[in-house]
């Protein structure tokens, strides 16, 4: 097998470029002329003709989902039939690593398959929430609602994550600036010090002497604290994938007021976006729970809900283990509560989505607040101790040279 280049025209008069991978010129032709495109040419791909990812991944964005749902019904309502309103979207798609995805699924619902079941065998690229929202509305005759209500599903999420990062560039800017600016002072402004002190003959303050000292040990041993920092680093991140790292930090961020509030909050208004999405499709109540304690990024509230589904397999209503896990806000079971006796927790869980996805934008504008005075203080502090260990020496140079 081998990687072959082509150029095609395909069936709306667009011209089309792309990769395949095939045994022979003659079978990459075949591949795609099944595709209904018309080839102009093939080659196949030399060493720097390949795309080198040096083994990353370009990351599906939920964004990128929302788009690939939203056209998918656009073009569906139009009569286009699935085959091809997958052929369209991977030639539209920017992202390399979702147009190989679209192109393998196409090929699986060209053999037979269904079009959830060719998005279950790419489970890099389409959540298991998608797979089981589409299979559902394909076996209800619903499949275009189902796309639908994944697209607001995808764009909600896009729309939090987009947000929650606009409110870490301050931080992480200002962090960076000052990390610079410590480190230009402690190799180059705070050393001249030595020197010029060294020809008075006077000593230096013990507080520049500090700071001279740390200079002196990051100048001199360099090349041992950069691996050492890597290393933790790397060790940070790597017992952070563990169970009980997850558990741990899972832990720490419930402990931490502003940031407990940001968590239950995101955490509450997943669970109820999803769930409403999965039972609107025809998803059980059992499988829903399931796939939504997958989708919680705090490990506390993944075993909560996973205990909540095996309570559900019992018959005991949904919002009872909610409430017994202590995790989530009153309002939250509350209303869950009521749904379920009124007959109505697909339409209660959408408002309670929405009512929590505002609370998700106020409780990150709080944190913003709350990070803001707190990175100035810290700064103020660094920064302190640095313009007194500059202007100690500068005063005591002037002391000694009155004195000369």
């Amino acid at each position: 097998m081998a990687d072959y280049s082509y150029e095609a025209i395909a069936a709306n008069g667009r011209e089309v470029k792309g990769t395949i991978v095939a045994e022979n010129p003659d079978s990459a032709r075949a591949q795609l002329k099944s595709q209904g495109l018309v080839v102009t040419n093939v080659k196949e791909q030399g060493l720097l003709d390949k795309n080198v990812s040096f083994g990353f991944k370009k990351k599906i964005t939920p964004r990128e989902l929302a788009v690939f749902c939203r056209q998918f019904v656009s073009m569906s309502r139009a009569g286009v039939t699935i085959i091809e309103c997958l052929s369209l979207l991977r030639e539209q798609t920017e992202n390399p690593r979702l147009a190989q995805a679209i192109r393998d699924v196409q090929t699986d619902v060209e053999k037979g398959e269904t079009l959830a079941s060719g998005l279950e065998a790419q489970p890099d690229v389409f959540p298991s929430l998608m797979v089981t929202t589409i299979a559902a509305g394909e076996e209800s005759g619903s499949l275009e609602v189902s796309l639908e209500r994944m697209a607001d599903q995808f764009e909600k999420s896009a729309k939090t994550q987009a947000m929650v990062k606009k409110a870490m560039i301050y931080p992480i800017v200002v962090a960076c600036v000052a990390l610079a600016v410590v480190i230009l002072m402690l190799v180059k402004v705070i050393p001249s010090y030595t020197e010029m002190f060294e020809d008075l003959g006077t000593e230096l303050p013990k507080i520049t002497q500090a700071v001279v000292a740390a200079s002196d040990f990051i100048m001199d041993y360099w090349f041992i604290l950069v691996p050492i920092i890597v290393g933790i680093v790397i060790g940070i991140k790597t017992y952070m994938k563990t169970d009980s790292g997850k558990l741990l930090a899972s832990t720490v961020q419930l402990k931490i007021p502003a940031v407990k509030n940001l968590i239950v909050k995101s955490s509450c208004s997943s669970l109820s976006r999803t769930l409403s999405t999965l039972l609107a499709a025809g998803v059980g109540l059992t499988e829903a729970v399931d796939i939504v304690s997958d989708t919680m990024g705090n490990v506390l509230f993944k075993d909560a809900l996973r205990f909540a589904r095996d309570e559900v397999m019992k018959g005991v209503p949904l919002s009872e283990p909610i409430e017994d896990s202590g995790l989530f806000p009153p309002m939250l079971y509350h209303m869950m509560r009521i749904g379920e006796e009124a007959g109505n927790s697909e339409e209660m869980l959408t408002k309670l989505a929405d009512y929590y996805d505002e609370e998700v934008e106020m409780a990150t504008q709080s944190l913003m607040a709350l990070m803001e005075p707190m990175i100035i203080l810290v700064l103020a502090a660094v920064v302190g101790v640095l313009i007194a260990a500059v202007m100690a020496p500068m005063l005591a140079m002037y002391k000694a040279m009155d004195n000369m």
